[in-house]
């Protein structure tokens, strides 16, 4: 045993002066919180694409069939956005199979810029997977916040989908509930619990969920494949009476021990060869004889595949959590800032949204007074046409209609008369309906709408987007610019500031690092002027309208 060292009388040890510690560098205080998949996210520029090929092997190795390609060219598509070039081969390489209860399928979140593509992202891995199904059973579930969205996502699935034979309903409380659960469910069969499903892949809003998962006989989520959550960040803020949980739990649904074995799962459901390679002849002699589907039924919930996308994919940590995600993959598209550092993922520190490429954005700063006139201005000097102008609600929507149309009709003997439209939640769906056909069709000029259209509405012309009213964070100025520059075009967006909200807008975009892609447009007075006579004289009447 050593002996202490002998230190001499009358002195003291001698001890370091106590240091503050260093503080972490930015990037990491940038990710605490942060799920360590978002930190290792697959970042894709945007302008990574791939051309389709209709060879029989696919030189580009897309992932996709001959048949899908060949479809895809029919459709006009002749190359791959950004997004779908790796999200195609990451989600098909491992799906040969239906089912995969031995090597469950990683769960995806993708964020990438409006009308980047999405859509088809998951409408063909989904369309390529359940053509191998034999039996009619709701294997893919697609959640959207909106009926209008649920109307486009359908048509997307028929157009890409035609002669696979896969059936597909959705549920949106646009037509009664009876009518629905025919469409959905056959009659209740004392046979098989929960194998009487009409429709192969469901569309629907998440209410209209609940209603049939609450209230149909037969309606079950049990053969689930795949659970898209489209428009993820807004769905996820919004309870629709909790309906993640119990989704989740109806995927996971395990039959009662008194059920019998010929109301547990059909023989095309556990396992045949094509699902258990090597193992079928044991898999399919333990099914004859009763013993293997319970084992199955609990690993068929972990054969359900997530998939998550949005433009503004959150990063909440409690709301990712709640998903149950499973080794979740993330795919970021956005380019990657000029000169950085490199510590930290750039998608990370900032939070940024991703952009479409070509896109110019522009704002015009003005009093509260002159609003209307920068908008006759941009109409007329500008010659706006196939644009969506956005409101803050349905009520200035009706408004700002009102004000256009009456001074249409002052100027109507100058110049060719611009249509003018109302779109908004006030309306009903048949009317919606209508009025987006007719603006499709060009014989509406300008439509002007409420946030209720600025998600994921897909209007392949519109060349302007107009933010009338100010959008109060930035989730809403993506999703309302994003209606323009889709698909590779070119497009241009307007935001309408008034002074009083110029600090707090350039504040807006200057924490999300785009203040300095937004243009500061001048106006001269001499450029509104010719408007104001006109425009003095109708506001006489509206008292207050065109405020």
């Amino acid at each position: 045993m050593q002996r202490p060292l002998a230190i001499p009388a009358g002195t003291l040890p001698s001890f370091p002066l106590p240091t503050a510690p260093s503080a972490p560098p930015k990037s990491v205080l940038a990710m605490q919180g942060i799920d360590k998949a978002l930190v290792h996210a697959e970042v894709i520029s945007p302008a990574s694409v791939i051309p389709l090929s209709t060879a029989e092997q696919d030189p580009y190795n897309s992932g996709l069939s001959l048949k899908t390609r060949r479809r895809l060219f029919d459709l006009g598509i002749s190359e791959l956005f950004a997004v779908q070039t790796t999200l195609l081969p990451f989600l098909i390489r491992r799906s040969w199979s239906l089912y995969t209860p031995y090597s469950a399928p990683r769960d995806v979140c993708v964020s990438a810029p409006t009308g980047s593509g999405k859509t088809l992202a998951y409408v063909l891995p989904i369309l390529e997977v359940l053509s191998n199904r034999i039996v009619t059973r709701l294997r893919a579930l697609i959640v959207l916040p909106t009926r209008d969205l649920v109307t486009q996502v359908r048509e997307t699935f028929e157009a890409v989908g035609k002669g696979r034979g896969l059936k597909i309903g959705t549920a949106t409380g646009q037509h009664s509930f009876a009518h629905e659960q025919a469409q959905l469910v056959s009659e209740i069969d004392s046979g098989l619990q929960g194998g009487s499903s009409k429709v192969d892949i469901l569309i629907c809003t998440p209410g209209r969920l609940m209603d049939h998962l609450n209230g149909t006989p037969n309606f079950s989520l049990q053969h689930l494949r795949f659970l898209v959550i489209d428009e993820a960040d807004r769905l996820l803020s919004q309870s629709f009476q909790g309906w993640l949980a119990q989704v989740l739990t109806a995927i996971h649904w395990r039959p009662s021990e008194s059920s019998s074995p010929a109301s547990r799962l059909s023989s095309e459901d556990t396992c045949q060869p094509r699902n258990c390679d090597s193992l079928a002849p044991v898999c399919l002699d333990f099914e004859h004889r009763g013993y293997f589907q319970v084992d199955v039924d609990e690993q068929r919930g972990f054969s359900c595949q997530k998939l998550l996308f949005s433009a503004t994919l959150t990063r909440d940590p409690g709301k990712l959590a709640s998903l149950g995600l499973r080794d979740p993959k993330y795919f970021v598209v956005q380019s990657q800032p000029e000169g950085g550092s490199g510590d930290a993922p750039s998608h990370l520190i900032s939070e940024r949204f991703a952009m479409p490429t070509t896109l110019t954005e522009y704002m015009v700063i003005c009093e509260p007074s002159q609003k209307p006139l920068m908008l006759l201005h941009l109409l007329y000097n500008r010659n706006i046409r196939n644009a969506l102008i956005f409101t803050k609600s349905s009520e200035s929507t009706t408004r700002l209609v009102f004000v256009l149309e009456c001074f249409e009709k002052s100027r109507a003997t100058e110049r060719a008369r611009v249509a003018v439209r109302a779109y908004s939640s006030d309306l009903p769906a048949g009317e919606r309906k209508t009025i987006l056909e007719k603006f499709k069709a060009q014989e509406v000029h300008v439509l002007i709408c409420s946030d209720l259209i600025s998600r994921g509405i897909d209007i392949s012309h519109v060349s302007h987007v107009v933010s009338y009213d100010t959008p109060v964070d930035m989730r809403k100025y993506v999703h309302r610019v994003g209606r323009t520059a889709r698909a590779g075009r070119d497009g241009d967006a307007w935001t309408l500031v008034e002074e009083q909200e110029a600090r707090y807008f350039k504040a807006m975009l200057r924490g999300h690092d785009h203040l300095q892609k937004v243009k500061r447009e001048k106006v001269a007075r001499s450029e509104i002027q010719p408007f104001m006579e006109n425009y003095q004289v109708r506001s006489v009447d509206t008292e207050g309208l065109c405020e």
